[in-house]
């Protein structure tokens, strides 16, 4: 069995050239690159190992857990000294908001699809597909400023180790430009599944984050005044303490990073390994391994984002939190050397720039997973984005704009990425609540659509506090849509069918045509009288010259949902008023008549011959309604179809108009 992950090149066959070797190269795993790069949402065959919950929760954790290296600076930096009533808050809205919302995801998207695809099935035709194309611009909004925070906070934690060169002292947008270069780096060459590598890092992340915490909690209870300076700190800030009480409530989305990492939660389901008696109509087990592996993340997630929010805003003082300060986005890795010495602190910074940089890595590959799960279905992406190196080399780019953008400012980022998580958060409160709904449980709609009221404050809030959030999400999803519709225009003249299919009355009504060649006659399917089918008939004999000796057929499509891409063709055979009819159901017109000809032409090795009549109206309405409606022109859009899928004229099917 060999290594090889191509085949050996023939010493004797001519190199190519350097412009076609660099498309080879960028074009390489093209059909199978989700095989070759798989991330957090790769689906795994059946004969693939799965993993144990825990080892699984580990890999979407590098993407939660992660959040400690900046989350406490970012709280104490907006909230102040009611940083730990804020994070309370957030804490309740982790357990009793956003768990119960995935687990119910994890429950109704079992193969890893999550919230979108769940929104997607109850909005229907075009309607459906924008909105999708609106989330997805939300989702690449979270996963490229995942990438671009998490490495502009691993160079906050490099550069301000005491260890590091002074030379590296405020070179931190060429840092961050370097780990995100490295990433990519690692990509092109191939990144595969790393779970081993995803649970080192989380196991060490978070045993040295315990010993913080442990070391910290010490020294607050061995400095009694500085927790009295705090608590009075806090009761007085604002008044009294139900002022306090109520600015928590109003401050706390600007804490909303802690939420990150559910959605990716729900993207590792397929990694998950279920029961034996498991099926992928009812993964019980998968779905059971995936709700405890996101209520342990919650639950430690939770239990750290309290302890350090109160450690670090009583040991701290709150002018090193601001942009400058050295503990600025690095509040932890602050602790870590002033109370356990500078080799545990280096060893923390180590481990802590490890995870954020794999981090990116998880972003980097939802992305790659998510791209490809969407928009080549809709025909909405180019032929190249199948492929994962252009598609590295895309988010790359954008992600070094964004680096030089924000200057490499973890703060000025948390609003662009708090934003992109609460909007899924809020789709997936919205997609639960009318899951509820529509199957009839009633106290579990008021539940989560209460739920969703209250994600629906936090995202509305987060923008106002922060618009620049908004702005970037807008520019994904300005250029999501603009790049999407683009493809699908460019992609209308391709063969849409992933499979053609005739039933057993279909093949019997083109038996007798032993000698060929086939003769079918293009129909309305709003036109079903006899006196229809009549005037059709006699029409092709006399104006397009169909010989009278043959027996026609009549082909019929009807379109069902115009904005589907790629679909699968049934074609049935029925008899109406004499005349035999192939009927068939597909999104677009013209090119399912051409998918439905080729497969009669490669079934019976018979030459299909269409006859089709003019259309009437203005042919840019018409051009419209073709891409837009699925009909318009009919005739010339076949032929043109036919013309791109088979280029040799003695092979391809007769289109004859008159």
């Amino acid at each position: 069995m060999t290594t090889l992950s191509r085949p050996p090149a023939d010493p004797s066959a001519p190199k190519p050239a350097g412009k076609q070797t660099l498309k080879s190269w960028l074009l390489f795993g093209l059909q199978d690159s989700k095989g070759t790069h798989l991330g957090p949402g790769g689906i795994t065959t059946a004969h693939e190992k799965k993993h144990p919950w825990w080892q699984v929760m580990c890999l979407t954790g590098v993407d939660y857990f992660s959040t400690l290296g900046y989350q406490p600076a970012i709280a104490a930096l907006a909230a102040g000294v009611i940083s730990p009533l804020a994070t309370t808050v957030l804490v309740a809205v982790t357990l009793f908001g956003a768990l119960p919302v995935y687990r119910r995801v994890a429950g109704d998207s079992p193969r890893g699809e999550g919230s979108i695809a769940m929104l997607e099935r109850l909005l229907p035709s075009w309607s459906g597909k924008l909105f999708v194309l609106v989330l997805l611009g939300f989702a690449a909004t979270d996963f490229m400023i995942t990438m671009t925070l998490s490495a502009a906070d691993a160079s906050e934690h490099l550069i301000h180790n005491p260890l590091v060169p002074a030379g590296f002292q405020g070179q931190n947008v060429l840092v961050t430009l370097f780990l995100l270069a490295l990433l990519a780096a690692v990509f092109l060459r191939g990144f595969k599944e790393a779970i081993g590598v995803a649970v080192a890092i989380v196991v060490v992340y978070l045993s040295l984050n315990a010993v913080i915490v442990v070391a910290a909690t010490v020294q607050v209870f061995t400095h009694p005044v500085a927790v009295a300076d705090w608590s009075t700190a806090l009761w007085t800030s604002h008044g009294d303490p139900l002022m306090a009480v109520a600015f928590a409530l109003l401050v706390f989305p600007k804490l909303a990073l802690g939420l990150s990492g559910f959605e990716t939660g729900v993207a590792v389901m397929p990694q998950v390994r279920g029961d034996e008696d498991d099926t992928e109509e009812n993964p019980a087990g998968r779905i059971r391994g995936t709700r405890r592996m996101l209520t342990t993340a919650a639950v430690i997630m939770s239990t750290f984002l309290i302890t350090t929010s109160f450690i670090t805003v009583v040991l701290i003082p709150e002018q090193e939190f601001q942009d400058g300060g050295v503990a600025s986005g690095r509040a932890l890795a602050y602790l870590a050397h002033e109370y356990l010495g500078v080799g545990f602190g280096s060893i923390y910074d180590i481990s802590t720039i490890a995870i954020l940089w794999f981090a990116g890595a998880s972003a980097m590959a939802g992305l790659l997973n998510l791209v490809p799960r969407y928009l080549p279905r809709y025909g909405m992406a180019p032929g190249w984005a199948k492929a994962v190196r252009p598609l590295v080399l895309v988010f790359t780019l954008v992600g070094f704009l964004i680096t030089y953008l924000f200057d490499a400012d973890v703060n000025a980022q948390g609003g662009a990425y708090a934003t992109g998580v609460l909007v899924l958060m809020t789709s997936a409160a919205v997609a639960v609540t009318l899951s509820a709904r529509r199957r009839k449980q009633r106290k579990r709609t008021v539940g989560f659509s209460m739920i969703a009221v209250v994600f629906t404050y936090t995202t509305i809030a987060n923008i106002f506090e922060r618009p620049e959030g908004i702005r970037i999400a807008g520019i994904f999803i300005l250029g999501i849509i603009v790049i999407s519709l683009l493809s699908r225009i460019r992609r209308s003249f391709e063969l849409h069918a992933t499979r053609v299919h005739l039933d057993q009355e279909a093949l019997q009504f083109m038996s007798p045509n032993v000698d060929g060649p086939i003769a079918i006659i293009a129909h309305e399917p709003l036109r079903t009288s006899a006196e229809a089918y009549r005037d059709k008939l006699r029409s092709a004999i006399e104006v397009s010259h169909l010989p009278f000796e043959h027996e026609a057929l009549f082909l019929e499509v009807i379109v069902d949902d115009s904005s589907d891409f790629e679909t699968e063709l049934q074609v049935r055979g029925v008899t109406r008023h004499g005349y035999r009819i192939l009927e068939v159901h597909g999104p677009v017109v013209p090119n399912t008549i051409a998918s439905v000809l080729l497969h009669i032409r490669d079934v019976t090795g018979l030459m299909p011959h269409i006859y089709f009549r003019w259309t009437e109206g203005n042919p840019v309405t018409n051009l419209l309604r073709f891409l837009f409606l699925g009909e318009g022109e009919i005739a010339p859009v076949t032929r043109e179809v036919l013309r791109e899928a088979v280029p040799d004229v003695t092979n391809r099917p007769w289109v004859h108009v008159g």
